[in-house]
């Protein structure tokens, strides 16, 4: 695949691709796979079998220091061989999915005697720090701080976070003395090489968890709330087969990403792509690849394969992607369970914004029954006057 040298063309940074990247997307696929952007400093890589390439080559890799676990200390690294060990994987995903489930309906719940809403601000902002907050068998009044502290950004390494520390110490303490069937329990009494995981180590674990809770998720179940209503057939489908749902949740992530441009370092040459350049792969355009799908710029959660790129795949159990699909799965369905007549309020529909991460920021719902029309005022007509003979 030849690579173009693009100075002074069109740019991902150029006004407008923000509001709307598609035509240039469309561009990029159809003249330019392979392009050097000099105004974002960058390689960009835009159709769906490059991307999916170029996400998979062991020469380019993620950006900053990475997660080797040969360079971070032993808390960190025993944190990282919790999340993978048998024991973790066996019983984290039932009872974050509980977790998820949980806090889906209260919040759910605190909207059901409202009009209207943004489910942005007041549903999918919360939901995924929430339910790990749940999860973690940590009371709820926690949630504002862990949220604050996500906000903040945690370390995605597992690393040592003093706030966090502050916070979860004391219950670190109750769980050693009586576990329960929560997850900050299951890390406390875990053993990795025959002896418990340390506080630090249960720490960075809990951290993990709740970073997987960040923006982006919340990015994702946003776009994908605000997908299904835009397509109110297709949102009675799902709810007459919640089955759907999975395909529902992959053909938003396929459609319209949370994350449009994901970032790679080419750790040696590769073509025309210098040894050390930076590498942007382009999801939302490969998304969105005619070559890959039939008519791809139509939401259809009928489609068979969505080719997902966003999010990765695999056998084992990953934070942020499993986080992410359950609160697409029991979002929705606590949202129509306790909130049956869910649609978009009429009138101008908000659209998604940004460059790297894309996603509605505001998503105006209404809530309750539509208000019944008002009867319509007849003219009185006196009657009809009998001629008499």
């Amino acid at each position: 695949m030849p690579g173009v040298s693009w100075t002074g063309g069109p740019s991902l940074l150029d006004p407008g691709t923000e509001l709307d990247p598609y035509p240039l997307y469309r561009t990029l696929r159809g003249r330019y796979p392979l392009v050097y952007d000099e105004p974002f400093g960058a390689w960009l890589i835009s159709r769906y079998a490059d991307v999916r390439a170029a996400l998979a080559d062991p020469r380019l890799a993620a950006p900053g220091p990475g997660p080797a676990l040969a360079h971070l200390d032993s808390g960190a690294r025993d944190a990282h061989r919790a999340l993978v060990s048998p024991a973790f994987q066996e019983g984290a995903p039932a009872v974050l999915a509980a977790g998820v489930e949980r806090t889906a309906y209260v919040l759910a719940r605190r909207l059901a005697s409202r009009q209207e809403a943004d489910l942005v601000a007041e549903f999918c902002q919360w939901l995924p720090t929430a339910a790990v907050v749940s999860a973690l068998g940590l009371p709820y009044e926690a949630t504002a701080r862990v949220h604050a502290l996500c906000r903040a950004g945690l370390d995605h390494l597992g690393g040592h976070h003093p706030a966090l520390a502050a916070l979860l110490g004391p219950h670190i303490a109750r769980r050693r003395a009586q576990p329960g069937d929560d997850l900050l329990s299951l890390l406390c009494t875990a053993r990795m090489d025959g002896r418990p995981l340390s506080d630090e180590s249960v720490t960075g674990v809990a951290g993990i968890l709740l970073g997987a809770g960040g923006g982006t998720t919340a990015r994702a179940l946003a776009t994908f709330l605000a997908d299904l209503l835009d397509h109110p057939r297709q949102l009675d489908a799902v709810r007459e087969r919640p089955e759907l749902t999975d395909r529902a949740w992959a053909e938003s992530l396929r459609r319209d990403p949370p994350l449009q441009v994901v970032p790679r370092r080419a750790l040696e040459a590769i073509g025309p792509i210098p040894a050390g350049a930076t590498v942007a792969c382009l999801l939302g355009a490969a998304g969105r690849d005619p070559e890959r799908f039939a008519d791809p710029d139509r939401y259809d959660v009928f489609r068979a394969d969505p080719g997902a790129l966003a999010y990765g795949s695999g056998r084992h159990f990953c934070p942020g992607t499993s986080l992410a699909r359950l609160t697409a799965v029991h979002g929705l369905r606590a949202l129509l369970d306790v909130l049956p007549h869910l649609c978009r309020v009429p009138g101008d529909r908000p659209s998604a914004e940004g460059l790297v991460s894309r996603s509605p920021r505001t998503l105006p719902v209404r809530l309750g029954p539509p208000a019944p029309a008002a009867p319509q005022a007849t003219a009185r007509r006196d009657p009809p006057r009998v001629r008499a003979r």
